[in-house]
């Protein structure tokens, strides 16, 4: 998981290791410069990390909960030449001193006696391998690991998810970038039975949201690996009446309803700010919104939104503000 993020407070720490474990991804290894001990960490949990080229990113840690001495985060090329990163892959090597935050989790491992069922795709394996390897690790209840990605070649840690004590415990589907190929997701959401946690793409994501319209809403978690997309080619500005004050906030395209209404002086909670938290949750009054998050159930659709991704598709709507 990578994503941009206003400025936290940063430490440094060496880069104990850094090399490439799967086409385009690479795994780097951070610890204090004295050896010392880091902040506890609980799985699903991430760190902000200042790369080479300025930008702050934030990173899933994929290393066991119970560690105290390293942090460990696997890091895929993303496709622009500026991105973060990129400047992490290509400028940062073993011995190098990165910045980074304590961590902090918005994707925590509830708990669930039925046992869990993991779907990641690509580099949202990060979150989930720490939650496997905790439940392995502490006997926790049963659970199954959904894993895809294009090829054997592309598939991050596919030698320990395919041996014991993961195998038979993994599965591992492969689609060639090919949608038509795509795990079929019914039979394993079918039934309902523990929770549900989902990191990968977010057309993956949308279709797991949409197999799990029968489940209760709490059982069913995701984490973004990025950020949705700012614009799309339907999006028009459009306005925001505050009920409590009847101040009308305007949003224009690229702006998300979060940003307006901190714009306009309000405090609005938020957390993974990519619709799949449930944070953010606001209370819709009037108007008909465009809901882009993952986190409500359809019957929520008609009185709440999430002001951090969804948009509105009539001129005006009314939130409780």
């Amino acid at each position: 998981m990578a994503a941009e993020l206003a400025e936290p407070d940063l430490t440094p720490l060496t880069v104990a290791r850094a090399e490439p474990i799967a086409d385009g991804i690479s795994l780097f290894e951070l610890r204090r410069p004295d050896g010392g001990g880091l902040p506890a960490f609980t799985p699903g949990a991430h760190v902000a990390v200042r790369v080479p080229n300025g930008l702050i990113r934030k990173y899933s840690l994929c290393n066991d909960a119970d560690e105290r001495d390293r942090y460990c985060i696997a890091v895929k090329r993303e496709t622009h030449a500026n991105s973060g990163s990129t400047s992490l892959l290509e400028r940062t090597r073993a011995g190098d001193i990165l910045p980074v935050s304590a961590p902090r989790n918005t994707f925590e491992l509830s708990r669930s006696p039925a046992g869990y069922t993991f779907i990641a795709g690509g580099i949202g394996i990060t979150p989930i391998l720490a939650m496997v390897r905790h439940l392995q690790n502490t006997g926790g209840p049963p659970f199954r690991l959904y894993y895809c990605t294009r090829s054997p070649a592309a598939t991050a840690f596919r030698d320990e998810l395919t041996a014991p004590p993961f195998k038979g415990k993994t599965v591992i589907h492969h689609d060639g970038g090919d949608p038509a190929r795509s795990l079929d997701l019914w039979p394993i959401l079918e039934r309902p039975k523990g929770h549900v946690f989902c990191c990968g793409p977010r057309p993956m994501m949308q279709a797991v949201r949409d197999f799990t319209g029968h489940w209760s809403p709490s059982a069913v978690h995701f984490e973004a690996f990025s950020e949705p997309a700012r614009r799309q080619a339907e999006d028009r500005p459009f306005k925001v009446r505050l009920a409590r004050s009847g101040d009308v906030v305007e949003v224009p395209i690229g702006t998300t309803i979060l940003e307006a209404l901190r714009d306009h002086g309000l405090a609005v909670p938020s957390s993974c700010e990519s619709g799949t938290c449930g944070t953010c949750r606001t209370r819709l009054i009037a108007g008909e919104a465009d809901h882009r998050d993952l986190v409500l159930a359809e019957y929520e659709r008609a009185d709440t939104i999430m002001v951090c991704v969804s948009r509105a598709k009539s001129e005006e709507i009314t939130i409780d503000r």
